[in-house]
């Protein structure tokens, strides 16, 4: 088990029809996994939302977890929990959210999108959730593990 797991979680929204998409990948020393998926009618907040706690579901409890990501809904979010603002709305998805961060130590913070990085893989892979939900519904599903050995994720030092 690694001393820290990082995770990348990117995600797209399309507000002409209300449909958004999320991916993240995982690394854990040499191991990795990711996940893809979205919804339809939903607002950018709550893909951000969803993306990110279907990315610490996949962390295991006690283990301090780095989230990274280049996507203004997530950082945004971020932002929303450092300020301890009471949520409003998807409480479906703010008790899961809250009981993951009680679970871990988290931090969240900004990562850079350059070609063949991590978060740029992940982006890519929302882009495909957004649009596979906007023609036919919820979408959720694992990255195969062929494609995430091109994530693009550094060595651990």
């Amino acid at each position: 088990m690694s001393d820290i797991i990082r995770i990348w979680v990117e995600t797209t929204h399309n507000s002409a029809f209300r449909s958004g998409g999320w991916a993240y990948v995982l690394a854990e020393g040499s191991a990795r996994l990711g996940a893809a998926g979205g919804e339809r009618t939903a607002s950018a907040e709550r893909v951000a939302l969803a993306g990110l706690v279907e990315a610490l579901k996949a962390a295991p409890a006690g283990v301090p977890v780095e989230v990274k990501s280049a996507s203004p809904a997530v950082t945004a979010l971020a932002a929303r929990l450092a300020a301890a603002e009471p949520p409003q709305e998807d409480l479906d998805l703010w008790a899961p959210l809250t009981a993951a961060l009680k679970a871990r130590p988290v931090s969240i913070g900004r990562a850079a999108n350059a070609p063949k990085t991590p978060p740029a893989f992940a982006a890519a892979w929302a882009e495909l959730a957004r649009d596979k939900v906007k023609n036919g519904g919820a979408f959720r599903a694992a990255i195969p593990k062929i494609n995430l050995g091109k994530a693009g994720v550094p060595a651990v030092a």
